[in-house]
C-alpha cells in the first residue's frame, strides 16, 4: 500500500509539468514512417514545422520508407533504430542490389558523409575489385562476379575497412561495402547480404533533451541548425524551461491535494483495519460460545485452543467448487467433500445443510467439542469457516478407508476386509475413544458405525460431534429432547428425555452386535420383531442362539478361539443393551472387559457380573423392550438422519409420571 501511495504522490506532484509538456511536445515527439518508429535523436521533417533535432538526424519519409535526409546521395534507407546502444540499421539503395553487378564505384563511408555516424565494427566487409580491362591472373582470394565485366569480390574481416593486398593492379579500383550478415559464398549470397544492410552508430546525443522534456519544453535546434535549444512556448532556452510563478503555485496546490488524499486514505485504511480486526475477534469468540447452558459446565480440557479460521473461497478451491466428484457422503447435518489445501494437506470438508434450522448450534457445538480434545482415536478438526461465512464449513483430517458401516453391510462389504481380529481392535479402540470422552465429561450421543471411520491401517477415528453434550459428573442426567439415529437411541433416553453417559453405552452395545453379525442396526426387511437389531440380539443371546446371530464368514463354527471371543463379546453387548441403566457397565469397564476378552484372560466372574438373566426370571425385560422398538423408534424416526426431535412439551407431559424415578 505504501509504495502505491508514494507513486500516486509522485505522479500528482509532476502533473503540472507533464500537462505543460503534453501541449508543446507533439510536434517533436515520437513519429512513425511505415513500420519504423522514429524517436529522439532522429526526427521526421514536415513542411512548416521547425527543426526538432540535429540536421544529421533528420529523416524524410518517402513511400513509407525513411531515408537519411542529409547523406551525400540521399539513398540510405533507415530500417531500424536501436536507441539503447546508439545504433541503427541502414541499407544503401544505390548499390547494385538486383544482381550484384557491376562492383560499387565508391566506398559506403564516402556516400554517407559520416558526420556523427560511423560504421560499427560488428559488420563484415565485402571487398570489390573493379578493372577496365581483363586481368591475366585473378588476385589471390578474389572470385569473379561473372557478369560480363572485370569485377571481382572477396570477404574481408570484421572491421576491415582498409583494402588488404597493397596497391590495386593498373586500371583497377578497390571499394568496400560493410554488411551485417555474412554471405554464404555464392553470388546470390553477396547480394542478399547487401540487401540486409549494415549497422551505423552515432555519438551520444545532447544530454539536455531529457531535462528539456521534464521542464515542459521540446527539444530543437537554434536557427543556425547547429546548436541544441529547448523550445519553451516559442522561447528558446539553452537547457530547460524555467519554473514560472504560476507553475510553482500549481505544484504547491497539487502537493496540498496529495497530502489531503493521503490523509483521507490513511484514516480510511486505519478504520477498515480496526473494523476487520474486531470482526475476526468476535467470530473467534462466537465459535467458542455455544449459546446454551452447557457452557456453564465447560472446563479447561486438554487443548483449550481456538480453531483455525478458513475462508469460504480457499475451501471452495480445495474442493473444486464442491464438485460432486469430490463428494464422500451425506451425514445428518451436511455433505462431506474431499479436498486438498494449499499447504498440501488432504482434508474432509463438511458443508452444513442450509435448511437445517439448528445448523449454527450444531456447528458451534462440534467446533467447541473437537477444538478441546486430542486422542488418537478421535478425528482431528483442522479448522472451520467464520460463523458469518456464506456457508458453515468444518475441516477435518481425511480418513481414507471409509466407515465401519461401509465394510460391514455397505458398499465395501463384499471385500470381506474386516476379519474378526480387526473387529476386536475396532471395538476396543472405539470403546477407548468413548471412555476418553466420558472421562472429560462429554457424551457423544450419536455413536454408530457410520460415525466410526477407519484409516489406512484399519484404526478407528470416531467422528461427528454435532449432537455431543458436556455432561458434568456431579449431575445424574441432563434433560434434553431425544436426538440420534434410529436403532442406536437409548430407549430410556427416548422415553424419558434423560441423557446420561449410559446412553452412549447402549449405542456402543448396538455397534458390538453389528460387529458380530454384520447386520445394519435397522432393517425394515427383517421380521417385525427383529427390525431393530438390538431386539434381535437380546432374543438370540438370551435364548442361547448366538450362532443364528453371528456372521458365518467370521469362522465361529471352525475356530474355537474365535467362538470364545464372539460369545464373550455377545455377553458384553447384552449387558450394554439392558433397559435398566444401572445394569449397563460404564465404558471404562467395557474397555477392560474387551482387553481381557482379546487376551483370553477374562475370568468368568467378570463376565457374569451383569450376567444375562434367565428367560423366566426377567422375561418382562424383553417384553418391555418391545414398546420402544421398533415401532416407537422407526415410526417416529423414519429416515436415518441424526437430526431428529419430537414435540417435547407433549411427550414430557405424557411421560412425566413414568420417568419420575428414572436415572
Amino acid at each position: 500500500m505504501a509504495p502505491l501511495l508514494l507513486l500516486l504522490f509522485a505522479s500528482l506532484f509532476r502533473l503540472p509539468a507533464m500537462a505543460s509538456s503534453a501541449i508543446s511536445r507533439p510536434s517533436c515527439s515520437r513519429n512513425t514512417c511505415g513500420n519504423l518508429t522514429v524517436s529522439y535523436p532522429f526526427w521526421l521533417e514536415e513542411p512548416g514545422r521547425p527543426p526538432c533535432g540535429s540536421p544529421s538526424f533528420q529523416l524524410k519519409c518517402n513511400a513509407s520508407r525513411a531515408y537519411l535526409a542529409h547523406s551525400v546521395l540521399a539513398a540510405y534507407r533507415v530500417v531500424d533504430i536501436f536507441v539503447k546502444n546508439n545504433t541503427f540499421l541502414a541499407v544503401d539503395e544505390n548499390l547494385p542490389l538486383t544482381n550484384g553487378c557491376p562492383a560499387p564505384p565508391f566506398n559506403i563511408s564516402e556516400g554517407i558523409g559520416l558526420g556523427p555516424f560511423s560504421i560499427r565494427k560488428d559488420n563484415a566487409n565485402l571487398l570489390f575489385l573493379s578493372c577496365n580491362h581483363s586481368l591475366r591472373v585473378v588476385p589471390a582470394g578474389f572470385r569473379s562476379l561473372s557478369c560480363g565485366v572485370n569485377s571481382f569480390i572477396r570477404l574481408g574481416g570484421a572491421g576491415d575497412l582498409q583494402v588488404q593486398g597493397g596497391t590495386p593492379p593498373p586500371g583497377c579500383n578497390f571499394t568496400v561495402v560493410p554488411v551485417l550478415q555474412r554471405p554464404n559464398g555464392s553470388k546470390d549470397g553477396y547480394v542478399a547480404s547487401m540487401r540486409n544492410g549494415f549497422l551505423l552508430e552515432w555519438t551520444v546525443a545532447s544530454g539536455d533533451c531529457p531535462k528539456c522534456f521534464e521542464s515542459g519544453g521540446q527539444c530543437t535546434y537554434a536557427d543556425d541548425g547547429l546548436g541544441f535549444a529547448c523550445n519553451c512556448s516559442g522561447v528558446m532556452h539553452p537547457e530547460k524551461c524555467g519554473v514560472s510563478h504560476n507553475k510553482r503555485k500549481r505544484i504547491l496546490i497539487a502537493f496540498g491535494i496529495v497530502i489531503g488524499i493521503l490523509a483521507i486514505a490513511s484514516i480510511f485504511i486505519f478504520a477498515w483495519h480496526k473494523r476487520k480486526k474486531r470482526k475476526l475477534s468476535r467470530d473467534a469468540k462466537d465459535l467458542m460460545r455455544s449459546g446454551s447452558s452447557m457452557q456453564s459446565y465447560s472446563k479447561d480440557l486438554e487443548l483449550g485452543g481456538s480453531p483455525h479460521i478458513f475462508t469460504f473461497e480457499e475451501l471452495e478451491e480445495a474442493t473444486a467448487g464442491f464438485s460432486a466428484s469430490r463428494e464422500l457422503g451425506d451425514g445428518g447435518f451436511g455433505t462431506v467433500y474431499k479436498g486438498k489445501l494449499n499447504d498440501g494437506r488432504v482434508v474432509a470438508v463438511k458443508r452444513l445443510y442450509k435448511n437445517n434450522y439448528r445448523r449454527v448450534e450444531q456447528f458451534l457445538n462440534e467446533v467447541d467439542i473437537l477444538s478441546r480434545l486430542l486422542h488418537q482415536n478421535l478425528v482431528t478438526l483442522y479448522g472451520c469457516t467464520s460463523r458469518s461465512s456464506r456457508d458453515l464449513l468444518l475441516v477435518y483430517e481425511f480418513i481414507p478407508n471409509g466407515t465401519v458401516a461401509d465394510h460391514l453391510h455397505g458398499h465395501r462389504a463384499a471385500e470381506r476386509g474386516l476379519t474378526w481380529p480387526l473387529r476386536m481392535t475396532i471395538a476396543i479402540e472405539t470403546a477407548e475413544a468413548l471412555a476418553y470422552l466420558h472421562a472429560v465429561e462429554i457424551i457423544h450421543r450419536d455413536v454408530k458405525t457410520t460415525n466410526i471411520l477407519l484409516d489406512s491401517g484399519f484404526h478407528v477415528k470416531v467422528a461427528d460431534f454435532g449432537l455431543s453434550r458436556l455432561f458434568p459428573l456431579e449431575v445424574t442426567h441432563v434433560s434434553t429432547v431425544p436426538q440420534g439415529t434410529p436403532g442406536y437411541v437409548d430407549p430410556v433416553y427416548h422415553q424419558c428425555y434423560k441423557l446420561t453417559d449410559k446412553s452412549d453405552v447402549y449405542s456402543f452395545g448396538v455397534v458390538l452386535v453389528e460387529l458380530i453379525s454384520s447386520k445394519p442396526a435397522v432393517d425394515m426387511c427383517r421380521s417385525h420383531s427383529e427390525i431393530n437389531l438390538a431386539n434381535m440380539a437380546l432374543n438370540r443371546i438370551q435364548n442361547q442362539e448366538i450362532d443364528q446371530l453371528v456372521d458365518p464368514q467370521l469362522g465361529y463354527e471352525n475356530d474355537s478361539e474365535t467362538k470364545r471371543m464372539i460369545e464373550q463379546v455377545a455377553e458384553l453387548a447384552f449387558q450394554c443393551l439392558q433397559l435398566d441403566r444401572d445394569m449397563r457397565p460404564p465404558l471404562k469397564e467395557v474397555v477392560e472387559i474387551l482387553h481381557c476378552i482379546k487376551n483370553g484372560e477374562c475370568p468368568d466372574k467378570k463376565m457374569n457380573k451383569n450376567a444375562s438373566p434367565t428367560p423366566n426370571e426377567d422375561a418382562h425385560l424383553l417384553k418391555d423392550g418391545m414398546q420402544y422398538s421398533p415401532d416407537s423408534v422407526i415410526h417416529r424416526f423414519h429416515s436415518q438422519s441424526t437430526n431428529h426431535s419430537v414435540d417435547q412439551n407433549q411427550m414430557l407431559a405424557d411421560h412425566d409420571e413414568l420417568c419420575t424415578n428414572s436415572k
